[in-house]
C-alpha cells in the first residue's frame, strides 16, 4: 500500500504513521510553574539529541485544545525541567499522569508519586524512577500542524545534571536495562518493554572507534582550582 499523509486515504482503521516509527521512548517531564506549582507529563515523542554537550527534546502536540501544554509553558517561562525515566514497573502512574488537567493541579499527587529534589535545577524529581537528567531550557520550535491550531512544540534542553540509582547499575559500569525496563510506545493505544538487546560492532572500525561510540571516550573534567 502508499498513501500521502493529509492527501490521500490510507483506508486502514486507523493511522499506521505512529507504528512506522517505533519504539518511541516515553520521556516523562517534570517541571514547575511561575507559581512553583509542579507538573508531571509522558511524552512520547522524547529523544536524545547530542552528546557533546548533551541535548534532549520533548515534542507536545497541541491537539484538540486551546491552551499549549503545561509542560512547554513551564520550561519557556522559568528555563527548567527533568526527564524521568519511565519504566514498567511504574506504567500506572505514567497512565495517570497523561490525563489533561488544568494547571493547578499537581499530578505527583494525583499519580501517587513521591517528589526528590533536583540538584540544579528546581522542579523536582519522580522519587520512584531510577534515572533522571535534569535539564536548563534551551529553545522550543513550532511545527505547524492542520489545521493551524493543532501545531506541535518541540522543547531542546541541555543536560545538566544526571541522576542513576546505583541499584541499575551493573558489575562493569553499564546500566542494567533488562532490569530497569524502560517504556516505549509503538502506536495505537500500545506500549513496549525493553525484555532483550544484543550488541553488533560497526565493521571494520577498530576498538578505539567502538569503544567511543559506546561512549567510553567521555572524560570527566577535571574541577576547576577554587
Amino acid at each position: 500500500m502508499f498513501y500521502e499523509p493529509g492527501r490521500t486515504p490510507h483506508n486502514l482503521p486507523y493511522d499506521p504513521f505512529k507504528s512506522c516509527v517505533v519504539p518511541r521512548p516515553i520521556g516523562w517531564i517534570s517541571t514547575l510553574s511561575v507559581d512553583g506549582v509542579p507538573n508531571l507529563a509522558p511524552f512520547s515523542q522524547f529523544q536524545m539529541l547530542t552528546t557533546r554537550p548533551p541535548f534532549v527534546m520533548f515534542g507536545a502536540n497541541q491537539t484538540h485544545h486551546p491552551r499549549r501544554k503545561d509542560s512547554v509553558t513551564n520550561a519557556e517561562a522559568t528555563g527548567e525541567f527533568v526527564c524521568n525515566m519511565a519504566t514498567y514497573d511504574l506504567r500506572e502512574a505514567v497512565n495517570l499522569s497523561s490525563a489533561r488537567s488544568e494547571p493547578d493541579l499537581d499530578e505527583f499527587v494525583a499519580s501517587g508519586l513521591t517528589k526528590a529534589p533536583s540538584q540544579l535545577v528546581k522542579p523536582p524529581r519522580v522519587a520512584e524512577s531510577k534515572v533522571h537528567i535534569e535539564c536548563k531550557y534551551h529553545m522550543t520550535i513550532r511545527l505547524p500542524g492542520s489545521p493551524p491550531s493543532e501545531s506541535m512544540d518541540v522543547v531542546i534542553g541541555q543536560v545538566v545534571g544526571v541522576h542513576i540509582d546505583d541499584s541499575v547499575l551493573t558489575e562493569n559500569g553499564r546500566l542494567d536495562v533488562l532490569k530497569l525496563r524502560p517504556l516505549s510506545r509503538i502506536g495505537y493505544m500500545d506500549y513496549t518493554t525493553i525484555e532483550s538487546i544484543f550488541e553488533m560492532l560497526p565493521p571494520g572500525n577498530s576498538e578505539e572507534v567502538a569503544k567511543r561510540l559506546a561512549g567510553s571516550h567521555v572524560k570527566t573534567p577535571a574541577k576547576a582550582a577554587e
